[in-house]
Formats: C-alpha cells, sequence, structure tokens
C-alpha cells in the first residue's frame, strides 16, 4: 500500500436568513472543527489523511452530517499539490501558521 497524504478541501455556502439556518451553520461548522478540520478562509475548510483509502472513507461519514440545504464541494488533492498553493494577496493563516503543510491530524 502506498501511502501518500491527501488533504480534503470542503467549500460550503449555507443559508443564513433565519434562526434556524444560522444555527444549522453553526452546528456544521463546530462539527468540522471537532473533527479536525482548519479554516482556510470563510466557509474553505480542509483536513489532511494519511492516505485516499482514509480520505474516501472520512467522505462517506461527512456525507451523513452535512446539512440538507445549502452548497457543499469537496476536493481531494494530494499534500503535493496543496504545499504548492500560492498565497496571491494576505498572509498565511494564523492556524497554518501554526501547523504548517506538513501538520498531522489524529484519525
Amino acid at each position: 500500500m502506498i501511502y501518500e497524504f491527501m488533504r480534503l478541501i470542503l467549500f460550503f455556502d449555507l443559508p443564513m436568513h433565519t434562526k434556524n439556518e444560522i444555527r444549522i451553520y453553526n452546528k456544521f461548522r463546530k462539527y468540522l472543527i471537532q473533527n479536525g478540520y482548519l479554516m482556510m478562509q470563510f466557509s474553505v475548510y480542509c483536513k489532511l489523511f494519511p492516505n485516499r483509502e482514509a480520505a474516501v472513507k472520512h467522505i462517506q461519514i461527512l456525507k451523513r452530517n452535512i446539512p440538507t440545504k445549502g452548497l457543499v464541494h469537496i476536493m481531494m488533492i494530494t499534500e503535493k499539490q496543496y504545499e504548492r498553493i500560492e498565497i496571491l494577496v494576505g498572509n498565511q493563516s494564523r492556524q497554518e501558521k501554526l501547523a504548517g503543510s506538513k501538520a498531522y491530524v489524529k484519525l
């Protein structure tokens, strides 16, 4: 088995017009953080996995925990691809500075 670190990048846009929609948004955001996701930008989170198989298994779990309304996209890339991200404006987030691009996440 080849161990190539994979990174899931999750993009979401959820409705936030009512108190219930805001509650659902906050619950989903907390779910992501509690499950090891790091915020890259507002509504863009990422998580590192030791291999493709672990990432695919996690996607199945994630599908059972996403809100029913809104838009949620996920993209799987290798850690090598992730390391080539260029920041065009601004700086690394505080979390990115603390964790670094080669951070390990407990599974």
